[in-house]
């Protein structure tokens, strides 16, 4: 984990700032950016935000969870700068993520197509137990 990266929970996090993550990540094909008001709704009902920045505090990267801190946690968003990844602060974020949810959750995501690699490299097992409904809008 590169030393110059500080992790801390930002449950406040601009919704202008998580954008502008997801478009400099492969995240934002996959995200409403282009409604900034469904984007604060999802971070106002997000239970675990966890923000990864640079020494000069920029923004690198983002988990964003729900979870009951009890059985289960979903890692909704896992963002990381294109340009820092392969760092380990995706690693990092979702072993801080789980930490926070508690030792007797499950991490549960739903990993996009380019990146069904990057889980099992990281010690993620794969599950065909998975089902969704899509949204409706």
């Amino acid at each position: 984990m590169p030393a110059e990266i500080s992790y801390a929970d930002e449950p406040q996090l601009a919704a202008a700032e998580f954008i502008d993550l997801l478009r400099r990540s492969t995240l934002a094909e996959r995200r409403p950016v282009d409604d900034p008001v469904r984007i604060v709704r999802m971070l106002e009902e997000a239970d675990i935000i966890l923000c990864a920045r640079d020494h000069a505090g920029l923004l690198v990267g983002v988990s964003r969870a729900i979870t009951d801190f009890s059985y289960c946690c979903y890692l909704s968003d896992l963002a990381v700068d294109m340009a820092r990844q392969r760092g380990g602060i995706g690693r990092e974020l979702i072993r801080l993520t789980h930490e926070r949810a508690g030792e007797e959750t499950m991490l549960i995501l739903l990993a996009a197509p380019k990146v069904l690699g990057y889980y099992p490299h990281i010690g993620m097992d794969h599950s065909d137990r998975a089902f969704t409904l899509d949204r409706r809008r």
